[in-house]
């Protein structure tokens, strides 16, 4: 049913406004896996992205965009469908989109209803990365009408990467400044399948959703060595902690900050090493979407085309004590996130303006001209890419309910974060980023902030009652059961004779 009607819905648009093909902007969707926002456009003081800094200017960045849940395989289910994890129910990176919503419309599967091809390149869903490179990982095959899965080098060679952990690299620290040229790199060649297929799109002059997902900066932090070369050692800055900083938080937020043991005895020159090489990933990455974009203009498709650049969660690199993702903290919630629009009134504008991952289903859908699915929770972002002072939300919400339980809502200038305490009662931080942006000093408890802290925390819970409701229509299975990871290397590895 839900497909029949937007079958006719599509069909009264395309009556009304002419051929859909010709009057409807195409869609670029660009992310990067385990991207923060360490960005040249977002102000960071040494890291060199001048393509993504070129799309900001071209558009509208969101300095206040969060995801849902600070880890790939929730985040991305929860933003390819407009839902929140709780309504989702992925909160975890074993579970596949159609073990619980078998019947849900996802973003893509929406522009392809609609009569646009759309064609995954690398990483949408989620993925074991470097495990999963070079095959379908845990895609969902209604969304795409075409998938290509290429591999290169980082994945071939993975034995040459350091590692902290022999033999680990996905949640282990590890880099290596490769040999060779971009084109070695997976990402390389996903930029080299996505100017084919903008080229092949040009000639056809048909509609397309064309989704880049890189693998880069994810662990293991892999480029050719001339990004390495871009951050010399001696001007890396670590992250400072306070002494007796964790005094100062909940006991389910420090449980949060995981130091793995292979991480415990890294000295500062090997943190060092350690940012050197994401830095290196963001500009590799960078680089690549430079050249995507590059042919999009040349193929005379960029002003019929609207291109979303984002990540999938934050990131920590030593922030709070943590590296990689799974906190509540701003570093792990906080994505990056540009939208160029042809027709949009804003060029070049930074917005404070909330914004969450749900609302990329609806903003693409208005942008195009598409109904909005009755099930997306999500609220269209387009209005504050007409308007400065537009705030189409008043804060975003993310969680964490893997190993503790807590929720998060930051608003422009405050965050509060509720924990569920083993005995049953509520542990908070309260963070006030006008003076503390890097959230070191909890302000939760004071006396002066009770008022604050109460009407935040009613918000809190009226938010988490909203994004637990089931939309109308949406099957959810409640009883699934979680896939085990099959190892795709050993059969690989075999053949090419790297396991005896």
């Amino acid at each position: 049913m839900r497909i029949f009607c937007l079958s006719l819905l599509v069909g009264i648009f395309t009556s009304l406004s002419g051929h859909a093909d010709e009057v409807r902007p195409n869609v670029l969707f660009l992310i990067c896996d385990d991207l923060n926002c360490d960005l040249g456009s977002y102000d960071h003081p040494l890291v060199k992205t001048p393509n993504l800094d070129r799309l900001a200017a071209q558009g509208v960045q969101f300095d206040n965009a969060h995801c849902q849940f600070a880890l790939c395989g929730p985040s991305r289910a929860s933003f390819m469908t407009g839902l929140y994890p709780d309504q989702t129910l992925i909160q975890t990176n074993s579970v596949y989109l159609r073990d619980t919503l078998p019947n849900v419309i996802s973003l893509p599967q929406h522009f392809r209803d609609a009569g646009y091809f759309a064609t995954r390149i690398g990483k949408l869903y989620h993925y074991g990365v470097p495990r999963h490179i070079g095959n379908g990982g845990h895609d969902d095959p209604y969304s795409w009408d075409h998938t290509i899965n290429p591999i290169g080098l980082d994945k071939l060679d993975e034995d040459k990467i350091f590692t902290l952990k022999p033999g680990t690299y996905g949640a282990t620290l590890s880099w290596w400044a490769a040999p060779g040229t971009d084109h070695d790199q997976t990402d390389g060649m996903i930029a080299d399948e996505a100017i084919e297929r903008l080229q092949w799109h040009a000639k056809r002059k048909d509609s397309f959703f064309l989704a880049v997902g890189l693998f880069r900066p994810h662990t293991p932090y892999v480029a050719p060595k001339k990004y390495f070369d871009l951050y010399p050692l001696d001007e890396i800055k670590l992250p400072e902690i306070p002494e007796n900083y964790l005094d100062s938080i909940p006991e389910q937020a420090r449980r949060t900050i995981v130091v793995r043991a292979e991480e415990k005895n890294m000295t500062d020159e090997q943190r060092k090493q350690v940012l050197q090489a994401y830095y290196a990933s963001i500009s590799f990455a960078d680089a690549q979407l430079g050249r995507v974009l590059d042919s999009l203009k040349t193929e005379g498709l960029d002003e019929n085309t609207i291109v979303l650049f984002t990540s999938d969660h934050g990131y920590h690199m030593g922030e709070h004590g943590q590296f990689q993702k799974l906190t509540l903290f701003e570093n792990a919630t906080r994505v990056p996130l540009i939208i160029r629009s042809p027709g949009q009134k804003l060029v070049g504008n930074r917005t404070n303006a909330p914004a969450e991952m749900t609302d990329f289903y609806p903003t693409l859908a208005e942008l195009a001209g598409l109904p909005i699915p009755d099930h997306c929770s999500g609220v269209s972002l387009v209005p504050a890419l007409n308007d400065p002072d537009a705030r189409p939300r008043e804060d975003a919400l993310s969680q964490l309910t893997l190993r503790t339980k807590g929720y998060s809502i930051k608003t422009e200038r405050y965050r509060l974060t509720e924990w569920e305490g083993e005995d049953g009662g509520v542990e908070r931080e309260l963070y006030d980023h006008e003076s503390d942006l890097a959230e070191m000093n909890n302000l939760a408890g004071r006396p002066e902030l009770e008022g604050l802290e109460a009407t935040l925390s009613l918000r809190l819970h009226e938010r988490i009652g909203a994004a637990q409701v089931v939309p109308e229509g949406l099957q959810q299975v409640t009883d699934f059961k979680e896939h085990r990871v099959p190892n795709f290397d050993y059969e690989r590895k075999k053949k090419l004779g790297k396991i005896e």
